[in-house]
């Protein structure tokens, strides 16, 4: 049996901008009760989706980089810790456990709308630590960057 080896994430935002992780620029990932369901996701074919309960990940300040293929040009400004901070918008993430992605699992994360514009997530909170560098994201109906990482 193949064992996997965790390669790398991509986080996709709700309007279409991606960013990749490397495995090296995470200093702590977790991700609480994957389940399988099946669902239409905006009205396409029924298909098996992997949503999960809760999400906290610490991203080293060497992730803060931008790669013009995956975002607009707004965020290539602000770079990827500022826009995480700007825009509460994480819809999914990739895991990838080869570096072609063919081998992954797509993980959607729990979502309210904060407003009528329906993009940002009252969920997610992320926070870049003025002590480390390192960006801090909790996505969770219950606990904030706050509750997960008090001396962030």
């Amino acid at each position: 049996m193949k064992e996997h080896v965790f390669e790398q994430l991509v986080f996709h935002f709700r309007n279409g901008d991606e960013w990749t992780i490397s495995h090296k620029e995470l200093a702590d990932i977790w991700i609480s009760r994957v389940t399988t369901s099946y669902g239409r996701i905006n009205g396409g074919n029924i298909q098996e989706i992997h949503p999960c309960k809760s999400f906290k990940v610490e991203i080293l300040p060497e992730a803060d980089h931008v790669k013009s293929s995956d975002i607009n040009t707004g965020s290539l400004e602000l770079g990827m810790f500022g826009r995480a901070m700007k825009y509460q918008d994480i819809e999914k993430m990739d895991l990838q456990f080869d570096e072609a992605g063919s081998n992954g699992i797509q993980i959607y994360f729990p979502f309210a709308q904060k407003d009528p514009s329906g993009l940002d997530n009252q969920y997610q909170t992320s926070k870049v630590s003025t002590k480390n560098g390192h960006l801090y994201i909790v996505i969770d109906a219950e606990h904030t960057v706050e509750d997960e990482y008090p001396n962030y």
